[in-house]
């Protein structure tokens, strides 16, 4: 079951695609934070989602908040990735143990092996404030989401 409107989100600590370590917890007072789970990199939708995130990159700055990105690729993928599409936002691995912060969102497909399409908007608070969970085929409105930190 995805977390809701109004629970705590789940604190993680992840490595991003440069090996570096993130909490959500260190955005808490600070930023909000906009945390997108996606299938894998390289496939079509994945890249077309991440890349109209790179190339919004100044509306989310302007809005206070953090983009984090988290797939189940490894750390080294997720490189070569971020490098290749020019991403310049955390890419986070939930490669080991394997899908453990997908799960904890409720996202995580087990029958896949990967995360389907979560956003979730969470408040300097730490407090989940919109969700959307999308089918793996499906892309997101970025619109949805930066509607929703507007009305933060």
């Amino acid at each position: 079951m995805a977390i809701e409107v109004g629970d705590k989100a789940p604190d993680f600590e992840l490595k991003d695609n440069h090996g570096a370590t993130v909490k959500l917890s260190d955005f808490r007072g600070a930023k909000n934070v906009v945390l997108l789970f996606y299938p894998f990199a390289f496939t079509g939708v994945c890249t077309g989602e991440l890349c109209e995130l790179r190339d919004n990159l100044p509306r989310f700055a302007d809005r206070d908040t953090q983009l984090l990105a988290v797939s189940n690729d490894s750390i080294h993928t997720l490189r070569v990735f971020g490098e290749q599409e020019g991403l310049e936002y955390p890419l986070l691995s939930d490669f080991w143990p394997h899908g453990e912060v997908s799960r904890a969102y409720g996202v995580f497909a087990e029958d896949k092996g990967c995360a389907v399409r979560g956003t979730f908007v969470i408040d300097k608070e730490g407090v989940v404030r919109w969700t959307v969970v999308n089918a793996l085929p499906d892309a997101r409105d970025l619109e949805e989401y930066v509607t929703a930190l507007d009305a933060l």
